[in-house]
């Protein structure tokens, strides 16, 4: 039984390894701002080093679109230093942060750097978009009259709670560096996921593919965030759907 750290244990990702890890017997200290009994601000790295303390894995969940994962980062593995028994960081990433210069990937791809060279044990997994994210943005688009969508992008949703299932495996106190990507069982374009979800939650919409500018498109165009190789999620967008 270890000690596990899950940083943004309170998210959509890290409740669900939370939970798995809590099941499988383990000690978890689950991290958040707003967490009872270990609140930490990852942005000036405040509380870490009582969260840390005796700590074996940490199970890095915590992130932010609108920036800062880079500092934050760079506190944990700090904080995993002055601690000392921290053997093995796990690090969720984004299948494509290497190909795709979008700005929130190019800074994913720049923690897992810092992570590489930190000089600890760490665990590497990038993952394929989850159904969430793709409802989000379709939903979106569908509370216009007409649903705009970047013309010519596919993607490769994944279960949220499948890679959960994932980082649980991996928390373990021996480091496996970069690990097999994750992808979502299917492939398909945005305006073809636009219909199922329209489809399924019983609006109509009319969706219009509109070409975009900008090298981080054409990323996706070029297929940067798929993992045709590695598609070994097994719950598919409509089962996601038919579920909410």
């Amino acid at each position: 039984m270890n000690t596990i750290v899950v940083t943004g244990g309170t998210g959509n990702l890290g409740s669900f390894v939370v939970t798995r890890l809590s099941a499988a017997g383990h000690r978890v200290r689950v991290l958040s701002r707003h967490a009872p009994d270990h609140p930490v601000d990852l942005t000036d790295g405040s509380g870490l080093d009582a969260a840390l303390s005796g700590a074996q894995v940490v199970v890095h969940c915590a992130s932010s679109p609108r920036g800062g994962d880079d500092t934050a980062a760079a506190n944990l593995v700090e904080a995993a230093r002055r601690a000392g028994t921290v053997t093995n960081i796990v690090y969720i990433s984004i299948v494509g942060v290497d190909v795709v210069p979008l700005g929130y990937y190019v800074t994913k791809l720049k923690v897992e750097r810092l992570l590489e060279a930190s000089g600890l044990g760490v665990t590497i997994l990038r993952a394929t978009q989850f159904h969430d994210l793709v409802a989000q943005v379709v939903g979106a688009a569908a509370k216009l009259p007409v649903m705009p969508l970047p013309k010519g992008v596919r993607v490769q949703p994944i279960a949220v709670e499948e890679v959960a299932d994932r980082l649980a495996e991996l928390a373990v106190p021996v480091p496996a560096g970069r690990v097999d990507d994750m992808g979502g069982p299917e492939i398909r374009s945005l305006p073809d996921l636009a219909r199922a979800y329209l489809k399924a939650t019983g609006k109509r919409r009319r969706i219009v593919a509109l070409p975009l500018a900008g090298r981080a498109y054409a990323g996706f165009r070029r297929g940067g965030n798929l993992a045709p190789s590695h598609a070994v999620g097994r719950g598919t967008f409509a089962e996601f759907l038919a579920r909410r």
